[in-house]
């Protein structure tokens, strides 16, 4: 079954993650997205959270099921997905993945992706929040120079059916494809990063899709997603 099918839409929810994964704990069958006009409570990854006005982003949660071992590369995959629907609503940019999993246009964020996983009931939710139309002076005072938006779509419903098609090829795909297609579109590499374990230059990710990062004695460490925290790019 391929995602998108069936659709929920919310014009006002606290979270799209939160409402899918309620509907994966009921048994939703794999592809079940939800998509919302406006979150009260939007998450993004490490407890931050993730605003946007009404009806200017897509904010999009879809349920994967049953998770297998070969979705280990999910989080890699999602954003090539995300990057591929980008780019066809919007032709004239060009989208770049920072580790793990920020969508960045021009080096300002685009979107963002929270995947949370339960595997011993054999499911995840894959979220994003995509900026559609917003408009500098919309985005949090903290926000204006560092996100960015698509400016010339702002239909949230048929971004959502452009995301799912591409989210159908890349969950899919081998993990050769995905580790191939990510490093083409690296936006860390060699890029001085900090972490609270160190810091060192940027070399890519390795088979596992963990961040390679050589560091200033010349060693290489491979970081996990849970323990960076990138302070430079």
């Amino acid at each position: 079954m391929s995602f998108g099918h069936p659709h929920r839409h919310f014009s006002r929810t606290d979270s799209t993650n939160s409402r899918a994964r309620e509907l994966a704990a009921a048994g939703a069958p794999h592809g079940t997205v939800v998509t919302a006009a406006e979150q009260t409570a939007g998450r993004g990854r490490q407890g931050r959270t993730w605003t946007a006005p009404p009806n200017k982003a897509l904010l999009y949660s879809a349920i994967l099921r049953p998770l297998q071992e070969r979705h280990m590369m999910l989080p890699l995959a999602v954003p090539l997905a995300v990057c591929e629907a980008a780019e066809q609503l919007e032709p004239s940019i060009n989208c770049r993945v920072k580790w793990p999993n920020d969508i960045l246009v021009e080096g300002r964020k685009l979107a963002g992706i929270l995947i949370e996983a339960r595997p011993q009931d054999g499911w995840a939710v894959i979220g994003v929040g995509l900026n559609l139309s917003i408009k500098r002076e919309e985005f949090p005072p903290d926000l204006r120079d560092t996100a960015i938006s698509l400016f010339g779509f702002a239909k949230a419903l048929p971004a959502a059916d452009v995301l799912s098609e591409h989210l159908n090829r890349w969950v899919q795909a081998g993990p050769d494809a995905i580790l191939n297609e990510w490093r083409e579109r690296d936006a860390l590499l060699g890029r001085k990063v900090e972490w609270d374990g160190g810091s060192g230059v940027a070399d890519g990710v390795d088979d596992r899709g963990y961040l390679v990062v050589v560091t200033p004695g010349g060693g290489r460490v491979a970081v996990g997603a849970g323990e960076v925290h990138l302070t430079s790019y």
